[in-house]
């Protein structure tokens, strides 16, 4: 058997990673005990990067006080640009702001317009990312880099595959988003076939925060309130 295959400290490894588990457990364990309280929210996604004179920066921030001026509260990934515009928001209507941080080597630090009960750190990006799609009753996609993506993209193959209940997903921006939705169409649905022409059902393009609370409003009241798993 090659040698190579089987490196020393291997065994050291494998313990670690079997005590790593309890650390899991704690996060999920802690997210779950305070977003359970936290009651109706909608994630709002976007780049890190915007700062507070672009456009994205005002319309996220008025997106947020409208959501909160809806009766649900608002959460973010706890860090600048995008989130901090939606905790900002948030927090100037009076609603509820929550900030799901993580430690990032770039980027990310907390934003002051996050509720002081309502800030969670996480070390893992997996258990946030459950955090936000268990209780989000959408999400609102703002322009964004791979993060934004990933996180729109998940949640897209959650509801695809019924793995969780179906929610808004709006995206806010079409000079950002048109080129993804045409290629989603153009290639994965007619060229390819790797998706139904229904899955397209799940997206929603708009531009401006009144067409995202009539989204959530049409939605609701067809739909209950409550986690999606």
């Amino acid at each position: 058997m090659n040698k190579n295959l089987h490196p020393k400290g291997w065994n050291e490894i494998k313990t670690n990673d079997s005590w790593a588990i309890f650390k899991i457990m704690g996060e999920f364990v802690n997210g779950f005990e305070k977003m359970s309280r936290i009651g109706p929210c909608i994630s709002i996604f976007g780049s890190a990067r915007t700062k507070p004179d672009d456009k994205y920066y005002k319309l996220a921030e008025n997106i947020a006080q409208k959501i909160v001026e809806a009766g649900y509260g608002v959460i973010t990934g706890g860090g600048p640009g995008i989130m901090e515009a939606g905790n900002k928001g948030a927090h100037l209507g009076g609603g509820t702001s929550v900030g799901l941080n993580i430690e990032l080597p770039f980027e990310q630090h907390d934003n002051p317009y996050i509720d002081n009960d309502k800030s969670l750190d996480f070390d893992y990006f997996f258990v946030r990312k459950v955090m936000f799609v268990k209780y989000s009753q959408g999400f609102v996609v703002m322009p964004g880099g791979f993060g934004t993506l990933d996180e729109l993209f998940e949640a897209i193959t959650l509801i695809q595959t019924n793995k969780i209940e179906k929610f808004p997903i709006i995206l806010v921006g079409t000079e950002f988003w048109s080129g993804v939705l045409d290629w989603i169409k153009s290639t994965l649905l007619e060229k390819f076939g790797n998706i139904s022409a229904t899955d397209l059902d799940l997206i929603n393009l708009v531009d401006t925060e009144d067409e995202v609370i009539d989204i959530l409003d049409a939605f609701y009241k067809e739909y209950e309130l409550s986690p999606n798993f």
